[in-house]
């Protein structure tokens, strides 16, 4: 007989406290709560200065503001983790994450078999040389060592120039990396963004390096956010970041982390 009661009593209390759980931990029906579902989860590769850089354990950046302020304006929690170039475009592509921020340019190649965000930044590829060196612009590279991130477009607009299959083209895991073997003299020249190679220019005068614009042979790009192909996140992402944009939110900074002024018309052309 108590064996009875204790059971009943055992029933009646599962269903009171079924019944008091919040609805921020209730099973969602992807299997998560609904409160963890809420919570965007954003890759990047913090190794690309002004853009996305670790500063005393903490990723920070241009792409690291604009985020903040688009997920605020579309009213989402987000979470951002730095896992490396490669791997965020396989945590993508695999829906392991939902969205990655990293300066990825929009190529058709790319829209295949990922979805954009309408574009945020115009950028071009520079050539980052040492003082002396008598490289002048693109053409010049024919016959030179050049140091690419691997798997960039950086890396494609050398190859149109030199080759696919060329020897001379070194491949490395991050710009940063690159930049250092040109400083050491294990290549002649490197090919990155304009943004990246003019902020290591402006922060390391003893390095002895400059940076060359070729518009002629580099054509610009655009920035873009980046979805699993089908994400819905799209829909929500897009408005907000017009809003930010258009309202003066992403001038305030893009002058933080550039120190001049957005052309806001060309980028505002592209969407």
């Amino acid at each position: 007989m108590k064996k009875g009661i204790f059971l009943a009593l055992a029933i009646m209390l599962a269903v009171a406290l079924a019944g008091c759980g919040s609805s921020s931990d209730k099973t969602s029906s992807s299997g998560g709560s609904e409160k963890e579902s809420k919570k965007v989860k954003v890759v990047t590769d913090a190794t690309f200065a002004p853009f996305e850089y670790m500063d005393k354990g903490k990723i920070v950046g241009f792409d690291v503001d604009l985020l903040d302020a688009v997920m605020k304006e579309a009213g989402m929690e987000y979470e951002l983790k730095n896992i490396g170039w490669d791997p965020l475009f396989a945590a993508v592509q695999g829906k392991e994450a939902d969205m990655a921020v990293s300066a990825i340019t929009i190529d058709k190649d790319r829209k295949q078999t990922y979805d954009f965000s309408i574009p945020y930044f115009e950028s071009t590829h520079m050539i980052l040389v040492k003082e002396g060196s008598t490289i002048k612009n693109a053409l010049d590279l024919k016959g030179k060592v050049v140091g690419v991130q691997n798997g960039t477009t950086g890396q494609t607009a050398v190859e149109k120039i030199l080759g696919a299959e060329n020897k001379n083209i070194k491949k490395f895991e991050n710009s940063v990396v690159a930049i250092m073997d040109l400083v050491n003299g294990g290549v002649e020249a490197v090919v990155t963004d304009n943004a990246v190679a003019n902020e290591y220019v402006k922060n390391n005068p003893d390095a002895k390096v400059k940076a060359i614009e070729d518009r002629k042979n580099f054509e610009s790009e655009f920035y873009g956010f980046m979805f699993p192909k089908g994400s819905e996140l799209k829909a929500k992402i897009d408005p907000a970041l017009k809003k930010v944009i258009e309202s003066g939110k992403y001038t305030e900074i893009y002058k933080k982390w550039f120190g001049k002024e957005p052309n806001i018309d060309n980028l505002l052309k592209q969407q």
